[in-house]
């Protein structure tokens, strides 16, 4: 292999240092993903093993990303594959975590592209840092494993990026009720990472949070791009503010911008229902 793309593979179980910089990162991370699934002995996992439907047979990487994408294919059918991918990531070496990415790079160029539609900097870099983090920090017992490991990968991405880009310009003519975005030197976003990882709320949730309360996305336009309905959406918020400013108040998270998350998800939105 390449000594160049050797380098930007992190070593599994160990912090997330620097990896892929420069021009588009996922598209490296996938060349590096094919390069270890092909020829005569590709990385692959046992179909046997796995059950649920799969081929009773080795399954190199490459194909088990497409089986897992078609519709056919069971949430317990997933849950088992990433279950084992964590495992082999966390506990057989860089090629396996480089494996993980490999598989989840629909979710993350998926990610990638709704940040990059609010954010500048390196986006595709960022994405990819945070799922290496959440490779090592999800509960692989969880349902929906996946799932939580490309929106815990967006959030931090999402932290990130903010952190890096220069404060907003003042925001004035809010609408009744309504409050500017916190400026980026609050870093809310790291307080929601952080609450991810202390069990507070789910990747979901500080998604739904960060959309709906530190970007530019109602709760309506929310539900709509997620199929639910306003008030499921709204209610899903609150329960997670709730347990969020519980946190907080009780110090379970520490990061000195609490205050300013507690500010910003105690803030009624400028967003309602309609009426018909």
């Amino acid at each position: 292999m390449p000594e160049r793309i050797r380098s930007t593979m992190p070593a599994a179980g160990s912090p997330v240092s620097p990896i892929v910089r420069g021009d588009a990162p996922l598209d490296v991370a996938e060349t590096t993903f094919r390069l270890l699934t092909a020829g005569p002995e590709p990385l692959s996992i046992d179909g046997a093993e796995i059950g649920h439907g799969l081929p009773a047979r080795r399954i190199p990487l490459h194909e088990l990303a497409a089986i897992l994408m078609h519709p056919s294919c069971s949430y317990r059918a997933s849950d088992t594959v990433w279950r084992l991918l964590i495992e082999r990531a966390r506990t057989s070496g860089p090629a396996w975590v480089v494996g993980a990415a490999g598989v989840a790079l629909p979710g993350l160029r998926a990610a990638a592209r709704r940040l990059s539609r609010v954010h500048s900097g390196d986006v595709q870099a960022e994405v990819l840092t945070g799922f290496l983090a959440a490779l090592r920090q999800v509960r692989p017992a969880g349902p929906r494993v996946v799932q939580r490991l490309c929106s815990a990968a967006l959030v931090t991405a999402r932290a990130a990026l903010r952190a890096s880009e220069p404060r907003r310009a003042d925001v004035t003519g809010n609408a009744p009720g309504s409050a500017p975005p916190p400026a980026p030197s609050g870093h809310p976003d790291f307080v929601l990472a952080c609450a991810v990882t202390a069990g507070v709320i789910t990747a979901a949730e500080a998604d739904l949070i960060g959309a709906t309360r530190l970007e530019d996305t109602s709760v309506a336009e929310y539900a709509h791009r997620h199929g639910k309905t306003y008030w499921a959406v709204s209610k899903a918020r609150a329960r997670a503010e709730e347990r969020l400013v519980a946190a907080i108040q009780s110090g379970a998270l520490t990061d000195t911008d609490t205050a300013v998350i507690s500010e910003a998800t105690t803030t009624p939105g400028a967003d309602q229902p309609q009426r018909v």
